[in-house]
């Protein structure tokens, strides 16, 4: 059973897409002031799904975790198991030992449940969008939580998150299979949209473009000719099947051909061999951006 994607709820002390809070990253509402933004979703989550963003975040975006006045970060929309939230924390602890992780859910139970897990640096709030954390995160994460809300939505729950983020922060709306093995995300900081990620298990696809059924709510209906995301979509196809050659010595070589080709041939392909080997790709944004939309 497929679940109609929904449309999100805003009460009136938040209106959607409006940025808020005080100077000091104190949210105007959320658990404080009226209930959190945002509808209860599925909740389904897998542990170790998240391993193939994470170790994005972990890597090239480390950056922004090392120099931030204020390590925070935020598992927006953890679901019905904190699972990834505990891991997202072990992860960033490796690189910011006085991590402080929030798990934010809009369910009461799943948060309820997830505080036995509490610890120093990890803990577990009530909320949704507005992000009801004292201080402004430098990352937020949140995976297949738009996904289940309808297109027209996206573009003001970003704006809603951006405005909450500190300098230098980031903001990652994500989807991923079941288990991890065909994840894309697009990574905002405070004022736009930065790039899109593509990340797949080898031997899990046929072609790059089978990660189209994973692809974010701002893009997955976009796929359709006449869309930038189509043509990438495509250009990565035909740069994977003209490396097929390479094929003999690995998928990891084949990879590698098939960005160093798109590179060549013109689209903004960030990063290099070392994340490529990995099954990896992020491009810029405006590559692959709506027509009309966010």
């Amino acid at each position: 059973m497929v679940q109609k994607a929904e449309r999100v709820v805003a009460p009136q002390s938040h209106p959607l897409g409006q940025r808020h809070g005080d100077k000091n990253g104190t949210p105007a509402g959320g658990t404080r002031a009226g209930r959190p933004v945002g509808n209860v979703t599925r909740g389904t989550t897998n542990p170790n799904r998240m391993r193939r963003v994470d170790r994005w975040l972990t890597g090239p975006q480390a950056w922004r975790l090392r120099a931030a006045a204020d390590p925070l970060a935020v598992d927006l929309g953890y679901g019905a198991s904190p699972a990834t939230a505990v891991e997202l924390f072990d992860r960033l602890s490796r690189i910011r030992p006085d991590v402080r992780v929030v798990g934010v859910e809009i369910e009461p139970e799943r948060v309820r449940l997830a505080k036995e897990l509490e610890r120093p640096g990890l803990s577990f709030q009530l909320g949704g969008f507005e992000l009801p954390v004292p201080g402004r995160p430098v990352l937020v994460r949140a995976f297949n939580v738009l996904r289940q809300y309808e297109e027209a939505d996206v573009a003001a729950i970003w704006r809603l998150v951006q405005g909450r983020l500190a300098p230098d922060g980031i903001f990652i709306d994500g989807t991923c299979d079941e288990i991890g093995r065909r994840v894309t995300w697009v990574a905002l900081d405070a004022e736009r949209p930065l790039s899109l990620s593509l990340s797949m298990r080898f031997g899990s696809f046929a072609l790059p473009s089978d990660v189209a059924e994973r692809l974010p709510k701002a893009l997955i209906h976009r796929n359709v000719p006449g869309e930038r995301i189509r043509d990438f979509l495509q250009a990565m196809d035909r740069a994977w099947l003209e490396a097929a050659p390479l094929a003999a010595f690995g998928n990891r070589q084949r990879w590698t051909a098939m960005c160093r080709a798109l590179r060549d041939g013109g689209w903004p392909v960030m990063d290099g061999a070392a994340r490529w080997r990995l099954g990896e790709l992020t491009v810029g944004w405006e590559a692959v951006a709506p027509h009309q939309g966010p």
